[in-house]
């Protein structure tokens, strides 16, 4: 017979909080998503073109574990390629994506 009891989850220590904040997790930007059928896959090569069903200026999708945290815009910073967050979830949901 197993007995049940009543546990309290410790409260990480700064310390221990401080090791979790430099934990990188990959960041995922999504552009776009479209299905097509596998012989249209086996058809692709360099030089092809998938159209997608969205417009170039649409909001973009900010994911953390394939999750939707926020969304933004496509922005240039110097040569490359940024986004710049318009929404952004509440902690909770954006821990709760990281797995916690």
């Amino acid at each position: 017979m197993a007995i049940l009891t009543n546990q309290v989850a410790a409260v990480p220590t700064a310390q221990e909080l401080q090791r979790l904040m430099r934990i990188q997790v990959p960041v995922i930007v999504k552009l776009a998503e479209r299905r097509i059928n596998v012989n249209e896959v086996l058809k692709l090569a360099a030089g092809s073109i998938i159209e997608f069903p969205k417009a170039s200026d649409d909001p973009m999708e900010l994911m953390i574990n394939n999750r939707t945290i926020g969304t933004g815009v496509a922005v240039k910073v110097g040569e490359n390629f940024g986004i710049r967050i318009s929404q952004i979830g509440d902690p909770r949901s954006i821990i709760e994506a990281l797995g916690g």
